[in-house]
């Protein structure tokens, strides 16, 4: 039987961490983006993140987005500089048509930082990418 499931393979969906100039508060924020780079839009989209490490684990965080355009992103949250030191997963579960599909982006720790910067798709910014 679990031979005859077909789990759908998630392409051209990421997230993103991203270094910020907050106007409001003049200060340098890290923030996490869901991107859809997709043709087609995304429904019902969940994500649950945490940190953890060996000795420490964080609350959890969700967060649901009712429609995520296609060729588009939406911020997820701010992350705190302190959380670099911890493993950051973000578990995404999102229906396209009918179909439910579901991953988990992992954010290593200590990999969010200034010298891990890349172009992020659709952004038009630099960031920390998963895909």
């Amino acid at each position: 039987m679990k031979k005859d499931i077909e789990i759908p393979v998630v392409k051209d969906v990421y997230v993103a961490v991203v270094n910020e100039y907050n106007d409001i508060y003049k200060t340098q924020d890290w923030n996490a983006y869901i991107i859809n780079n997709k043709d087609v839009d995304l429904e019902m989209v969940i994500i649950v993140t945490d940190g953890y490490s060996e000795t420490k684990t964080t609350s959890k965080f969700r967060k649901k987005i009712d429609v995520l355009p296609k060729k588009s992103y939406a911020k997820i949250e701010l992350i705190q500089e302190e959380l670099f030191a911890l493993n950051n997963q973000f578990k995404v579960s999102f229906f396209e048509g009918n179909q439910m599909f579901d991953k988990t982006y992992l954010f290593r720790k200590n990999t969010i930082n200034l010298k891990t910067l890349q172009p992020v798709p659709l952004m038009d910014v630099t960031g920390v990418l998963v895909k």
